[in-house]
């Protein structure tokens, strides 16, 4: 049996890197002073490298980042708020492995999302999932499938997210159904999920944001008593880079 058809064997398989890697060893002779299991190691590591980069850009395809951020490029400008030990730790993503949440605060156009988004990409690195999501279009989202009959199919998928992303937390009122749907939201992520919340409105005016004083107290001890908090301050970033 021939070197090629093995290489053939290995595309069939779905193993091309691997087969990519090994006819690349054939024809460069900067390789012929390896050992072989050096050429092993090194075959394996092209195998091992195209399959995280393929992992990768499929859990970035399906968390739908509003913004391509990473956590490298982060801006610690004195005056925002940013606490480097802070993201630093949570940059390990131990807070997703835990289902801790994280909130971000602040003013608009300081960054929230971005640092949302950058600390989801973080996680996603790791091998956790993610979804990022506007809360007023999530909440249309399951009045309409309150209508059609998808409310626990919307319900389960999301369930199985590692970490979910709110934006725009609190731009909107909630309605009777609202309030209700995202207890119900909390509530199934609480041991199982994350939740990483950004909001122009301070953690202490949620309650009055949620309305229902027994539902909010539910939806408030679900997720504040568990949460990493960084309070974003400083310019507008929009108005910097502008």
């Amino acid at each position: 049996m021939s070197i090629h058809h093995s290489l053939d064997r290995l595309r069939a398989m779905r193993l091309a890197p691997l087969a990519e890697a090994i006819a690349h060893q054939l024809g460069n002779p900067d390789y012929q002073a390896l050992s072989f299991e050096e050429r092993v190691v090194v075959a394996v590591d092209k195998l091992c490298e195209h399959q995280e980069g393929r992992r990768l850009e499929r859990g970035l395809k399906q968390a739908k980042l509003k913004v391509n951020a990473a956590l490298e490029g982060i801006d610690y400008r004195p005056g925002r708020g940013l606490d480097r030990s802070l993201i630093a730790s949570l940059g390990d993503c131990a807070w997703v492995g835990k289902s801790a949440n994280v909130i971000v605060t602040g003013p608009t156009g300081v960054g929230k999302t971005h640092l949302g988004c950058a600390l989801a990409q973080q996680a996603v690195r790791k091998g956790f999932t993610a979804k990022y999501l506007r809360l007023p279009r999530l909440l249309e989202d399951l009045e309409i499938a309150h209508q059609d009959g998808s409310l626990a199919k919307q319900r389960a998928a999301l369930a199985r997210i590692d970490l979910l992303i709110l934006d725009d937390w609190a731009v909107a009122p909630l309605t009777p159904r609202g309030r209700q749907d995202l207890l119900e939201l909390v509530d199934d992520r609480v041991g199982s999920g994350s939740v990483l919340i950004t909001s122009q409105l301070p953690v202490d005016q949620w309650h009055a944001f949620i309305g229902d004083p027994t539902i909010a107290d539910a939806i408030l001890d679900r997720l504040v008593h568990s949460a990493h908090r960084i309070e974003l301050g400083g310019e507008s970033m929009r108005k910097r880079k502008a």
